[in-house]
């Protein structure tokens, strides 16, 4: 017992020293400018020792959990998989239940503020784009990484429809769900026969061909201006806005209320929350369709799914639709909350987060999304106190996540489809 507390102690303390020597040139020293010709350069050693000190004790209690570990395996293996299923998927739905009545009344809680409910609006946006997403890479096994590229055809479709046309948010969605969903067709038909790291190196591309092409085709997409005067969504006809341009009622006219800008924050919040639960229901209906089960067998093995007469050729493009049918509905609600759009906003590095939070949340795990959404869009805003450090604790956090959870937060994911024991026990007979 001596020797295993004297060999973690000596663990940590390592992993402390370490952390110390790489601490004090990056944080034990800061420059200011005072005014002077030249830069004052002060010290922090007390921060460099409090993040020692943090990483020995962080390394102890990760080294006294994974001594503990086969101890409470060992202790777990007495109850069934089949015996614990049944609550895990229950405990599911109430945590999944909770989750959504939570953010419904979230404009409506005490706490509550302006900057919450627009924060909770962006988490919205990505939980979209990762459903979205999880469909091509989670349930398919495509990895895409250029996902943005239907993102930005969402929005630019629904900027440009909505400045030629004259319709509105309503009217437009589904035009841009369906111009996104024919952009992820036009992408699956040249990758059918691509994987793995080419599947990936060609979605790339098409990513980067797409925002270039927004960036120089001045003509239509206004280039590196943007487009700027996208209509905001309405209720029912009636706009959110101190007087209507047309002259009609208001939204806070109609129901004898006093304008506030806080309306319109709130009724966009409402609308992608709309849009979001319409997507998860919509994704769950399909994974239980024959489309879905096609889609988890392609990502297992392609050759078995031409042995049992699945069309990987159609499958593929069904998950590229489907996937980008998705991100475009997202643009689409982008560019209305923003009311101007530009290239600027669909770079790779935005494909990256989309990636980040599916495979973070767990592949083809909806709610693993859902948490991944809410970790990777909340934690850098809240590190913004620490502006200074804010990627470095951002990257502590996504190394200790590799770590702990290397599958993803919620890598059990239940099956699809499940056998009765019934019919098994008379196939075997």
């Amino acid at each position: 017992m001596g020797t295993r507390v004297a060999a973690a102690l000596k663990d940590a303390a390592l992993a402390g020293f370490v952390a110390l020597v790489l601490a004090f040139p990056l944080v034990g020293f800061a420059t200011n400018d005072e005014g002077g010709p030249s830069l004052a350069i002060h010290t922090r050693f007390t921060w460099v020792l409090l993040g020692g000190a943090g990483v020995f004790a962080a390394r102890l209690v990760l080294t006294v959990l994974r001594a503990l570990l086969p101890h409470l395996v060992k202790v777990g293996r007495s109850n069934s998989p089949a015996r614990l299923a049944g609550p895990r998927r229950h405990g599911a739905r109430l945590f999944g239940a909770l989750l959504v009545a939570f953010a419904i009344a979230l404009p409506f809680l005490p706490f509550s503020s302006r900057y919450l409910v627009d924060l909770g609006t962006t988490v919205l946006i990505y939980i979209m784009l990762g459903w979205g997403l999880n469909v091509v890479v989670g349930l398919a096994g495509l990895l895409d990484l250029g996902y943005v590229a239907f993102y930005a055809v969402g929005a630019y479709s629904f900027a440009l429809i909505a400045r030629w046309y004259g319709l509105g948010f309503w009217e437009a969605l589904p035009l841009s769900g369906l111009l996104s969903a024919s952009f992820g067709v036009l992408l699956g038909f040249p990758v059918l026969r691509l994987r793995g790291d080419y599947l990936a190196i060609v979605t790339l591309g098409f990513g980067e061909i797409v925002r270039i092409v927004l960036l120089n085709w001045t003509d239509v997409t206004g280039g590196p201006n943007g487009i700027a005067g996208v209509p905001r969504p309405t209720f029912f006809g009636l706009v959110l806005l101190p007087r209507a341009p047309n002259g009609g009622a208001t939204f806070s006219q109609f129901f004898g209320l006093s304008f506030s800008p806080d309306q319109r924050i709130d009724f966009l919040y409402f609308v992608i929350l709309a849009l979001a639960l319409v997507t998860n229901a919509f994704s769950l209906r399909l994974r239980r369709l024959p489309i879905g089960r096609a889609w988890e067998a392609l990502r297992e093995d392609e050759i078995a799914c031409r042995a049992l007469g699945i069309d990987p050729t159609r499958v593929k493009l069904s998950a590229f639709a489907i996937g980008a049918m998705l991100g475009g509905f997202a643009g689409a609600f982008f560019a209305t909350r923003q009311g101007f759009i530009s290239p600027e906003s669909f770079t790779f590095q935005e494909s990256a987060t989309i990636l980040a939070i599916v495979v973070l949340g767990g592949m083809g795990s909806q709610m693993g999304v859902v948490l991944a959404a809410i970790l990777l869009v909340t934690f850098p805003e809240f590190g913004r106190a620490f502006a200074e450090f804010r990627m470095l604790l951002f990257g502590a956090a996504m190394v200790a996540i590799m770590v702990w959870r290397p599958r993803g937060l919620l890598a059990q994911r239940a099956p699809s489809v499940r056998l009765r024991a019934a019919a098994v026990a008379v196939e075997a007979t």
